[in-house]
């Protein structure tokens, strides 16, 4: 069997913070047999200025390397600009799959936890530093429990979406069959009250 990653930075999302501080994130989704990654499947949500912080820490360990450029950062960028939003999200997946062909670059625990952990970057400095009582191992497993959350998210967007949330979410983690099942029971209770047969 050939080795094989494949990336994909799809799905933005605006998130207004307050008044002044609005951003979109992106949905980073993997898929690999290859070794080097802890999980076969992963989903995580980043922002812009994540991927510029991964950059500049893949620049910082990797020296003699020209590292994959990120598409630039526009000072009239506009978050509700769907072809502005749409071009970045290209640039963003073509830098990661630059980066993910580069070996010195697979060997950054920061690109896993990045990649394949719901943390933040705070979190993932400190994760990759030995600073957490976790490892770095322990904090790419732990995601799969993050799918929860997700799917309780996508239960408003309808009964469509669950089957598919729940293979790109954590395949692996029989948790989320038990979410999707109580969900499903959830929402057919719902109708059979909107109804009257209950």
């Amino acid at each position: 069997l050939q080795e094989f990653i494949s990336i994909s930075v799809q799905d933005p999302k605006l998130h207004k913070e307050d008044i002044w501080n609005t951003y979109v994130d992106y949905e980073i989704c993997l898929q690999t047999n290859s070794m080097c990654f802890r999980k076969t499947r992963s989903c995580v949500r980043r922002r812009y200025s994540e991927f510029v912080w991964l950059r500049h820490c893949l620049e910082q360990n990797a020296l003699v390397l020209n590292v994959p450029k990120l598409p630039s950062w526009n000072p009239f960028f506009n978050l509700k600009n769907e072809d502005q939003v749409t071009k970045r999200m290209k640039g963003l997946q073509e830098f990661l799959e630059n980066a993910l062909q580069v070996p010195l670059l697979l060997s950054d625990s920061k690109l896993h936890l990045f990649l394949q952990s719901g943390l933040s970057i705070t979190k993932i400095m400190k994760c990759s530093l030995g600073k957490t009582k976790y490892t770095v191992a322990e904090a790419i497993q732990r995601s799969s429990s993050d799918c929860i959350k997700s799917l309780e998210d996508k239960l408003s967007e309808g009964m469509d979406e669950l089957i598919c949330v729940r293979e790109r979410v954590c395949p692996e983690a029989c948790i989320c069959e038990v979410v999707i099942c109580v969900a499903v029971f959830l929402m057919a209770a719902k109708e059979a009250v909107k109804d009257g047969r209950l």
